[in-house]
């Protein structure tokens, strides 16, 4: 069958989920908008260059830049954890386009991003849908999950696309002063997630004379290559991700390698399953925290920025690991807008709470366990700006969070 015959066959409006981050086919999206009229399109952490036209209504439920400020947008919300349950229940799929190695012993790999795919893919079969694959030569063939039976797709487009790479970036003075703080607090034998950015590297480079990590994680980069190579990771245990993005030398390390298993999303970002790894520390960040423990991590002036991600999932089983901890870190003033990321109060919709620090450039907080009035306190003294101290503590008042100056 070929692609626009099966494409035909779809009903009007079709839910059509296609690989997100930074793995999507476009070749062979390019030829699904030019078929389909309208439909919905479905990806996680949607890139620039996704359709975004009269006709596409732009699904997610983590929304990335080529989904932010689209009029299309229609966000959807929930943990990663739970968007396979969407799939099998509210929001059935129709199609599925994937991005996948070339056929190898009657497999495809998904290669770099499985995600939510495997639930989509279930979702299109039960309900009579249809499964593409593009193949794509560039892509590394990764194990576990990653790995489908052919016969589970319906067409395979061959178009071999060069695959993007992660940038490298600086570590900042802020970023390594908060990456020193946060690898102080893990020990040898741990087990880490943390996703990209400088914040996570600094924290994950700052941890190569470690020994005995282990690495259970949303996503991952170059960082878990650096403490591979630096002996800090146990090797008897495989790094364990959903998907990962970082340079051509990260990608080539995870070809064929049996050191990496792709596991879906219901496996990574379950909390029961991430609480039996043994001192889970989880990093994430915020855009804002406030007195009460409260993070917004996905919301600006109202608008929808990003999504609950794995910040939730990951927050909730590391604290129910033996010996685990979630940190959230972050700088205490935010560069662009200009304004403390301390606030008195979260004015957006909470992404999530209750974790065991907050680090920023300023120092640790810690504020699990402790009474609502000394996590104001701590946080005030160890994370916030000097600058904005005093103002902190006359709204800690107000709010009874402190007693009267």
């Amino acid at each position: 069958m070929d692609l626009t015959t099966a494409l035909r066959r779809l009903p009007d409006n079709p839910r059509v989920v296609v690989a997100g981050n930074h793995a999507t086919p476009w070749h062979t999206l390019r030829l699904l908008d030019a078929t389909l009229a309208s439909y919905r399109l479905w990806a996680l952490n949607g890139q620039p260059g996704l359709p975004d036209r009269d006709g596409v209504t732009l699904e997610t439920s983590f929304v990335g830049p080529g989904q932010r400020r689209s009029p299309r947008l229609s966000y959807v919300p929930s943990r990663l954890s739970l968007v396979p349950t969407l799939f099998a229940g509210v929001m059935p799929v129709d199609a599925v386009v994937l991005h996948t190695t070339p056929p190898r012993g009657g497999k495809v790999s998904l290669g770099t991003e499985v995600n939510v795919l495997p639930a989509a893919l279930e979702s299109a079969r039960a309900n009579g849908g249809i499964v593409v694959a593009q193949v794509n030569r560039h892509l590394p063939w990764t194990s576990g999950d990653a790995e489908i039976d052919v016969s589970t797709v319906d067409v395979l487009v061959e178009a071999d696309e060069p695959l993007v790479h992660a940038p490298v970036l600086p570590i900042d003075e802020d970023s390594a002063r908060i990456g020193a703080l946060v690898a102080d607090r893990v020990g040898d034998g741990a087990t880490l997630q943390a996703g990209i950015g400088a914040v996570p590297d600094a924290t994950m480079r700052g941890l190569v004379a470690r020994r005995g990590l282990r690495i259970w994680t949303e996503m991952f980069s170059d960082s878990v290559l650096a403490l591979e190579r630096a002996g800090a990771l146990d090797t008897t245990v495989p790094v364990t991700a959903s998907f990962l993005f970082g340079s051509e030398e990260l990608i080539e390390w995870v070809d064929g390698n049996d050191r990496v298993v792709m596991a879906r999303t219901e496996t990574t970002n379950d909390p029961g399953v991430i609480a039996r790894n043994r001192a889970m520390t989880s990093v994430n960040t915020a855009l804002q925290v406030d007195l009460f423990g409260q993070a917004n991590a996905s919301r600006i002036r109202a608008r929808i920025h990003s999504g609950f991600g794995g910040q939730t999932d990951f927050i909730v089983g590391a604290l129910h690991s033996p010996g685990g901890q979630a940190v959230i870190a972050l700088r205490s003033w935010h560069p662009r807008a200009d304004v403390s990321t301390i606030v008195p109060l979260v004015d957006e919709p909470v992404t999530s709470f209750q974790m065991s620090a907050v680090v920023t450039e300023q120092g640790v907080a810690e504020v699990l366990g402790h009474d609502q009035r000394e996590q104001a306190r701590r946080l005030i003294e160890h994370a916030a700006h000097p600058s904005v101290r005093d103002e902190l503590r006359e709204e800690a008042v107000e709010l009874g969070l402190a007693a009267p100056l």
